[in-house]
């Protein structure tokens, strides 16, 4: 009888001992899967800083004068991006930057040469969707609204100038290539539909007219992921 409980007691120190081995060596398993969870999971925020060509379309005209036409300078100027991921697919991106436009007169008011210079803020918000499934490639394509504002404003040769603030829409494509989890490189094309209005006084007259910007905004740079 001492026999027998002897071996029992000894079965249940084994068993017991067992679990316990199991039971350590499980739970690293479990702290390791764990903290690979957490740093694995990215942030939903992201920047980019570029460097910006703004390509306008020569387009517009003053009112009352058949044939008259405008042109602009095009820039090129740094930029910053904010966006923030609402899924791994679905982002939204804010994009800040300024620059400048001189305003040349063409066709019938060609003889006014530099009709003024604006500097122009468009911040510009878009939706976007981005593919996910192309490993460090990832494209994206967005839509979205932009409202610009328009200051520092000169006349040239004209006796006023004022260009007023407008919205617009914008179309996107770009994408990124990702060197690691943080880092990456990107590359971007914008187009704005912006067409404001605008009030110049020419030897005391004062006329009324649209200027077309419609700008391309070309963009390379770098991208953050927090």
């Amino acid at each position: 009888m001492g026999m027998a409980r002897g071996v029992t007691a000894a079965i249940i120190l084994m068993v017991v001992g067992q679990q316990a081995v199991a039971a350590d060596l499980a739970h690293p398993a479990c702290v390791q899967q764990a903290g690979a969870s957490v740093t694995e999971a990215p942030s939903p925020w992201q920047i980019r800083l570029r460097a910006l060509g703004v390509v306008t379309e020569d387009s517009g005209y003053v009112n009352a004068v058949p044939g008259s036409g405008l042109s602009y300078s095009n820039t090129v100027t740094p930029e910053l991006d904010i966006s923030y991921f609402f899924t791994d697919n679905i982002a939204a991106e804010l994009i800040l930057g300024t620059t400048y436009a001189n305003i040349e007169g063409q066709g019938m008011i060609g003889a006014l040469g530099n009709v003024g210079k604006v500097w122009l803020l468009p911040p510009t918000l878009t939706l976007q969707y981005h593919f996910t499934n192309l490993g460090a490639f990832r494209p994206y394509v967005g839509a979205g609204v932009n409202y610009t504002i328009f200051y520092n404003q000169d006349a040239g040769s004209a006796d006023a100038l004022k260009i007023k603030n407008t919205f617009g829409t914008a179309l996107q494509v770009g994408f990124d290539y990702m060197v690691d989890q943080h880092w990456g490189v990107n590359f971007d094309v914008k187009k704005l539909f912006l067409k404001p209005d605008f009030d110049v006084t020419v030897g005391g007259a004062k006329l009324t007219g649209k200027a077309a910007l419609d700008p391309w905004l070309i963009g390379a740079g770098v991208t953050y992921r927090f």
